[in-house]
């Protein structure tokens, strides 16, 4: 607003704000502090969104967590970007309210338009797309004692390593690997969903992740980046891979920081993020696959073609 000086708290002051979701409530505070928009049911709603120069509405991440605090908190509902309001919607007894600009807002307070809340059934929205893998592990043809090698894996919940030449089908298989799993329950399904929405890595058009998370991370992954982290933690790989697969290509070639950092959590299927005025902990109960060549081809080119010839 021009020509004015406007001071907004965010508290508790003490804890760290990041991001952009912010941008939507302060706008409306703005609005109601100079008497443009006039309605008493502020304080009964959340308000989420990232704004745009021209007021519209872009989606954020980790609706779902702040809708599940929003309730336990008591508030009737809250107003975000239509993009997260399936996602926010899985909570139930709250009224969820997708808007696309600014003025939607100021029209819902004012009674000038209606916007019908968003409503998701979830033990539908659950069975219509469990187990909705594009690969399945039948599309493996011979390999059977790999097969049945991978199978007491998936029923013990064992870790794996695959050894073997280039274009064997190590990576196919594990990538089909999840498909023989059990289903995820809706408890799974949740905690799994919640982590996604943190990092933002859920995908647009789905409200719940009903199929278990296969990650790959690349060899040159930090340590960081693997087990989460960074001034303002977030999520990491074995943490994105929780209820689901971390698959680990070309094993040999990851740093031997990267692999000795995986020891705890593998042992506690957790991982406590620690900085100086919070800490965070994340779940991280994941099945590890690995994958590697029986010699490392750079170092070893020449014995390799020895043993060529010599076959």
């Amino acid at each position: 607003m021009p020509r004015q000086k406007i001071v907004v708290n965010l508290a508790p002051a003490d804890i760290r704000k990041e991001g952009s979701s912010y941008d939507l409530s302060i706008a409306i505070g703005i609005l109601a502090s100079s008497n443009q928009l006039t309605t008493e049911e502020l304080d009964k709603f959340i308000i989420l969104g990232e704004l745009s120069l021209d007021g519209a509405v872009q989606p954020i991440k980790g609706a779902l967590p702040i809708a599940v605090q929003a309730k336990k908190d008591g508030f009737k509902g809250i107003i975000l970007p239509s993009v997260n309001a399936k996602e926010a919607a899985i909570v139930a007894d709250m009224e969820i309210y997708g808007i696309d600009n600014l003025n939607d807002v100021v029209d819902f307070f004012e009674r000038k338009i209606t916007i019908a809340p968003t409503y998701v059934n979830i033990n539908e929205e659950f069975e219509k797309n469990i187990n909705s893998y594009e690969v399945d592990f039948s599309d493996v043809k011979g390999q059977e004692n790999i097969k049945r090698a991978l199978e007491i894996a998936a029923a013990g919940g064992h870790n794996v390593i695959l050894i073997g030449p280039p274009g064997a089908g190590k990576t196919m298989l594990a990538k089909r690997l999840p498909t023989i799993l059990p289903p995820l329950t809706v408890e799974e399904s949740l905690e799994t969903t919640k982590i996604h929405s943190v990092a933002g890595t859920l995908p647009t058009a789905e409200s719940l992740m009903t199929t278990r998370p296969f990650r790959t991370p690349h060899h040159t992954i930090s340590d960081v980046a693997l087990v989460g982290g960074g001034t303002h933690p977030q999520p990491g790989e074995i943490s994105l891979a929780h209820n689901g697969v971390l698959f680990l290509d070309e094993l040999p070639e990851f740093k031997r920081t990267v692999l000795e950092v995986m020891r705890q959590p593998l042992e506690s299927q957790s991982i406590t993020i620690s900085r100086s005025k919070f800490t965070v902990d994340y779940p991280a109960r994941f099945m590890l696959i690995a994958a590697m060549n029986p010699c490392r081809i750079d170092e070893n080119l020449h014995h390799k073609k020895e043993w060529i010839i010599h076959s």
